[in-house]
């Protein structure tokens, strides 16, 4: 079902409003606690200053880390509230805790406009736990709730789930809007040809993927180290490479699969090898046919590439989650960054391309190319998730459209 969403609530709705914002603000530190990348900030923006300019006042509540529900001065919010407060550019006040005497007089003291920001909601365990009774307690600061964490939306815990039960106005922010309308719009209604490209290293970690997949795409291109898993189902020799044992009958069940389904299932060719995991290794390129003994696979081969580049072309719609290779080392990077050239020339030509989460969004980042792609989700689990066509209780627990 469709969800509601923060556009349906005009500034006569939210005027004075307490509004508890879930936002996903997990943003990576360094050493001298300086954030490294602000993309969840900036991603949370638009529904921040929609709920501002329409005289809200902003409660923001996030987690940052794993406290596994110890206070630890490490995981502070105190760097994000610093960084909003520049994006914004206004104050953004922020709590000792997300509950109790502290978080109750900041929110009193709010006025039309502000923006508080809640510690941590991970320093108390019944957060994971979706306890009723904190989950009352951090609803009871507000009047409507808004959740734009999308990146939390795969997890029941109290602050994207547990909340919604004690607020009667429960809706998407458009971060939240934004990812259900590419992630779900492309299995549920896509512009074909469908195109999935699935990398990363292990077959195991994207079953669930890989099999929904097969079900809803014309065409899957499979990369990454999880492909000598196939070839070893297969009967070949793959070295050194790395392969999951326990995986080559789901292997050869997946070919099957497709197979009968009349899809177009594409593994590599070539694969460029190496003598040991290290970015100065020696390679070589060869057939899958022939990989010798001592040698590993870290990327795809360049007929591989102009075979993937071939097939992608009368695409409509291509989903992208893991990349080809272990693109981190230069000399295993081609495979990774000739797939995001491509997306990004196809999605000039109008068809629409969107990098589901993890890994491949930072090769995209890194390769220059994430302005060109129609859309890039912020959830590495959650987006996995939905594709796999699983219930989110993140948005399951959001206001359906009347």
């Amino acid at each position: 079902m469709a969800k509601r969403s923060l556009s349906s609530l005009s500034a006569k709705d939210l005027r004075s409003k307490r509004v508890l914002v879930r936002v996903d603000f997990n943003v990576p530190l360094d050493e001298a606690n300086h954030i490294t990348d602000d993309t969840r900030i900036r991603a949370a923006i638009p529904t921040i200053t929609d709920l501002i300019r329409k005289n809200a006042r902003v409660i923001l509540c996030a987690h940052f880390g794993r406290p596994k529900g110890q206070v630890k001065e490490d995981m502070r919010l105190t760097p994000v509230a610093a960084r909003l407060s520049e994006l914004l550019q206004k104050d953004v006040v922020k709590s000792d805790s997300c509950i109790g005497e502290d978080a109750s007089s900041k929110v009193a003291a709010m006025s039309d406009g502000d923006v508080l920001l809640l510690e941590n909601v991970r320093f108390f365990a019944e957060e994971e736990n979706n306890e009723s009774n904190f989950a009352k307690t951090l609803a009871s600061l507000a009047e409507v709730y808004v959740n734009d964490a999308f990146g939390a939306a795969h997890r029941a815990h109290a602050s994207t789930e547990g909340v919604t039960k004690f607020l009667t106005t429960n809706v998407a922010g458009y971060l939240m809007e934004k990812e259900l309308q590419y992630l779900q719009g492309a299995i549920e209604e896509p512009k074909r040809p469908l195109a999935a490209i699935v990398g990363g290293s292990k077959v195991s970690s994207k079953i669930g993927v890989l099999e929904s997949l097969i079900d809803k795409c014309d065409k899957v291109l499979i990369g990454g180290g999880m492909i000598f898993t196939f070839y070893k189902a297969r009967g070949l020799d793959v070295g050194k490479s790395l392969i999951e044992n326990d995986k080559l009958e789901l292997a050869k069940e997946l070919e099957a699969k497709a197979n009968a389904k009349g899809v177009e299932l594409l593994l590599p060719t070539d694969v460029v090898l190496a003598d040991n995991f290290a970015p100065d290794a020696n390679s070589k390129t060869t057939s899958v046919n022939s990989i010798p003994d001592g040698w590993m696979g870290l990327d795809i081969g360049p007929e591989s590439i102009s075979t993937f580049q071939s097939a992608l072309q009368d695409c409509q719609t291509v989903i992208w989650n893991g990349p080809m290779g272990v693109f981190e080392f230069e000399k295993f990077a081609a495979g990774t960054n000739n797939i995001a050239t491509t997306l990004a020339e196809l999605g000039s030509k109008g068809c629409c391309t969107i990098i589901g989460g993890g890994d491949s969004v930072a090769a995209v980042e890194k390769a220059g190319l994430a302005e060109k792609m129609s859309h890039i989700s912020t959830g590495g689990g959650a987006s996995l998730e939905l594709l796999e066509g699983k219930t989110l209780p993140g948005v399951a627990a959001l206001d359906e459209i009347a």
